[in-house]
């Protein structure tokens, strides 16, 4: 809280957002400047516009880091469009005096059905039956070919059991009746007590589960985790899926494991780089699905998010609390 009034604060949007985080705020009275272009900003318009501001909500492609810090010190809050904040230097921030806003569960059951939709697609080899029929290769049924496999009562593995991994979980098991493992830093009860889900360890999990699915945060433990020495160790009919970060996992090692029958397929709505190259190998795979990134992409996740990450400003003004908070340990200015 800055004393300030709202109509002496600017609020800097970095993106063409849903139109209620603009309502929100100009209706509490703040000066908002937001980017109305398609494009995305470059990195000088960004930080040009930051300067100019005092609050800024941001998107995840937005580079947060030190240098940008420390030319911006006098920002008073940033509010995160997303549940994740792997863009924004904490650390730095936290050191500067600035909180750091974002929009945890707003996300949780649009990104949950984007990962069991890529395995469903995966499983049935849906994405390229779609292309096949575009390139005309559709001309009479064939018993024998293209055959994919059924769900029901298959182990689901999932790499962080959060909130957006048990709303995964929930929709295996309701649907197909699939066994829940997880692998997590801490004990899930409340996943044990509904769904029976079972903790083991990292390699058990890649051992026995037929869908490894992954919902951690991408951190320096997690970057790079799945390689060519965790895929080896997968099921060789096993289902790869990450709608998380695309550095937690390893693109070559993983196009290496599929092309060697180390596993069986992929599902991937996060790459690196993103967006990915458009003559990427993986993207003709028969046993490959892949999104641009579209975990959030519902009108109730986005329209919800733009409402939380608006929220966190207003709140912070207006009480000096900020309901979202990723760094509680902060010494407000």
């Amino acid at each position: 809280m800055t004393g300030r009034s709202p109509s002496d604060t600017i609020v800097m949007i970095s993106r063409d957002l849903p139109s209620i985080a603009k309502e929100m705020l100009s209706g509490e009275g703040f000066r908002v400047k937001a980017w109305a272009e398609e494009r995305p900003m470059t990195r000088e318009e960004f930080e040009s516009a930051s300067l100019k501001a005092n609050a800024i909500i941001c998107v995840l492609s937005d580079k947060i880091d030190r240098d940008f810090l420390a030319r911006c010190r006098h920002l008073e809050i940033i509010s995160q469009f997303a549940a994740g904040f792997d863009n924004v230097d904490v650390k730095a921030a936290t050191e500067l005096g600035i909180p750091v806003g974002f929009t945890p569960n707003a996300t949780s059951n649009a990104t949950a059905d984007i990962a069991f939709g890529l395995m469903i697609a995966v499983s049935r080899k849906m994405f390229s039956q779609h292309k096949s029929i575009a390139a005309g290769n559709w001309k009479h049924f064939r018993p024998n070919s293209h055959l994919g496999f059924e769900l029901k009562n298959k182990t689901l593995g999932v790499f962080g059991l959060g909130r957006i991994g048990m709303e995964m979980a929930r929709r295996c098991k309701g649907a197909y009746h699939m066994p829940v493992l997880y692998c997590n830093r801490s004990p899930n009860p409340e996943a044990e007590m509904e769904l029976g889900a079972v903790r083991v360890s990292f390699d058990k999990l890649l051992e026995q589960s037929d869908v490894v699915s992954v919902h951690c945060a991408l951190t320096r433990e997690t970057t790079g985790l799945f390689d060519r020495k965790a895929f080896s160790k997968m099921k060789p009919s096993a289902i790869f899926i990450n709608t998380a970060r695309g550095l937690i996992h390893n693109e070559e090692d993983l196009l290496e494991a599929l092309n060697r029958g180390l596993i069986w397929g992929a599902g991937l709505d996060v790459t690196n780089p993103e967006p990915m190259r458009q003559d990427h190998p993986l993207l003709n795979m028969e046993n490959v699905a892949i999104l641009p990134h579209i975990g959030s992409a519902t009108v109730e996740a986005r329209g919800e998010m733009a409402r939380l990450a608006a929220e966190n400003i207003i709140q912070f003004y207006r009480t000096g609390n900020i309901p979202h908070l990723v760094n509680p340990e902060v010494r407000l200015k």
